[in-house]
């Protein structure tokens, strides 16, 4: 039987302490969370599994939910209990009144991934339960109606192609980076997944690096790409609305992908999405889009150009909802770096008590945010943080893990004022910059 826990801020996890999901981040409005011990009944989910949700504040009916699932093995596992307190893919949720939920499966070392991330297995069903008793909590009723906008990170890659074919008309728009769901016969496993109509009216992009079989072919990754290139075909042969994005940097790292993942999930909710509530999806003609022909390792891709004037084979493209994608993507894969010509939001709800400055800010939807800049009486005299730095991609604000959320623990908004005399006043300003360098008013 289920277990049904809302986590309020400083309260303590559920999980037990020598367990390696016991970091979670406390919850209070508007987060949410809700956890489920292990099944042991017949086609049920075998691991414990916590879902956290963060809402837009004061958004009064939800219209989707976008799902940021991590990747199989321990480190994945526990890289999600940061995802919902992500500030860029709140961004995107806020811009179209969405939920975000993070998943966070809790396998054990060593344990079979596909009893989670193949859907079948019971985590289908627990997401399903879990959207249900989240519903409940927050009073948000159509969390069991509204689209999902799935991403996920390999074996989260799976999972989202997965609940792709099983509930094409549930879902508005997926983006599978290091994973797809099994097309072929594999011992040991479950059936093969097929094509479906629906599922072919469904925008899909395919995103993996270049190391994972694609130029480096051989390797742990190296066959990331022979699945990739297997599920592409058979949707595209069926007339799917479907897309690669190669990374031309990394391997199975998330790196830059969140600069093209988050702009095209945009595109997509703002096609699909009804605008009200409880209304169906919207098709996407299949003859509209832009298109340019699938590529090989070592070719330069060509610029994508409307349907209507493309002459090529249509079965052996790459389709794109929009030209504003088509360009963010072919600069993505030619070296990750989107041009971008808007600032961050301006920090609000600057703080001031005695040398500690605290304040309030919103990632940009484009390139979210890189750093603050401090100023008192108009000179700069720090930044937050400190030092910038990112293993997987550009410098970024929260930090960023191999599965594309947050650092632990999060980083806060704040700056102490080292030099400053307690008798004299001062005027502090902050200032937000992206990571293509806009500063913000």
């Amino acid at each position: 039987m289920r277990t049904l826990l809302l986590l309020l801020a400083m309260a303590a996890t559920t999980v037990a302490q020598d367990a390696p999901y016991d970091v979670m981040p406390s919850v209070e409005s508007p987060y949410y969370r809700v956890r489920y011990e292990a099944n042991t009944e017949e086609g049920k989910l075998i691991y414990p599994v916590s879902y956290t949700m963060w809402l837009p504040p004061g958004v009064d009916k939800l219209r989707g939910v976008i799902v940021h699932q991590h990747g199989c093995g321990v480190g994945s596992c526990r890289s999600g209990q940061t995802g919902a307190f992500d500030l860029h893919w709140q961004a995107l949720a806020k811009q179209h009144d969405c939920a975000l939920v993070s998943p966070v499966y809790e396998q054990p070392d060593m344990a079979d991934c596909q009893k989670w991330c193949d859907p079948r297995n019971g985590s289908d069903e627990a997401f399903q339960a879990g959207l249900s008793d989240l519903a409940k909590l927050s009073g948000h009723p159509e969390l069991t109606s509204v689209p999902w906008a799935l991403w996920g990170h390999s074996g989260g890659g799976h999972w989202a192609g997965g609940m792709l074919l099983l509930h094409p008309d549930r879902v508005a728009a997926v983006w599978l980076r290091s994973g797809v769901p099994m097309m072929k016969e594999k011992e040991g496993r479950p059936k093969p997944y097929e094509v479906n109509e629906a599922a072919c009216g469904v925008p899909t992009m395919c995103n993996l690096g270049t190391k994972e079989g694609f130029t480096v072919t051989d390797g742990r990754f190296s066959g990331v790409w022979p699945g990739v290139e297997t599920f592409f075909t058979a949707m595209r042969n069926a007339g799917g609305l479907v897309g690669i994005a190669v990374d031309p940097l990394t391997s199975h790292e998330c790196g830059n992908q969140r600069y093209l993942a988050i702009v095209w999930l945009d595109a997509c909710l703002t096609l699909r999405l009804p605008e009200n509530s409880g209304e169906p999806l919207r098709p996407i003609a299949a003859n509209s889009g832009w298109l340019t022909p699938r590529y090989e390792p070592g070719e330069t891709p060509a610029e994508p150009v409307n349907v209507s004037k493309f002459s090529q084979e249509v079965a052996n493209s790459i389709w794109l909802p929009t030209k504003k994608i088509a360009t963010a993507w072919q600069q993505y894969v030619k070296d990750t770096n989107i041009d971008d010509t808007t600032p961050p939001p301006a920090p609000s709800r600057l703080r001031v008590e005695g040398n500690v400055l605290t304040w309030d800010a919103e990632a940009d939807l484009e390139s979210g945010l890189a750093k603050f800049e401090i100023e008192r009486d108009g000179k700069v005299i720090g930044q937050v943080p400190a030092k910038l730095k990112n293993p997987f991609g550009r410098p970024i604000f929260q930090g960023l893990q191999y599965s594309d959320t947050p650092a632990q623990p999060l980083v806060e908004m704040r700056f102490i004022d080292e030099s400053a005399e307690p008798s004299k006043l001062y005027s502090y300003r902050v200032i937000a910059e992206n990571t293509v360098g806009l500063k913000s008013k």
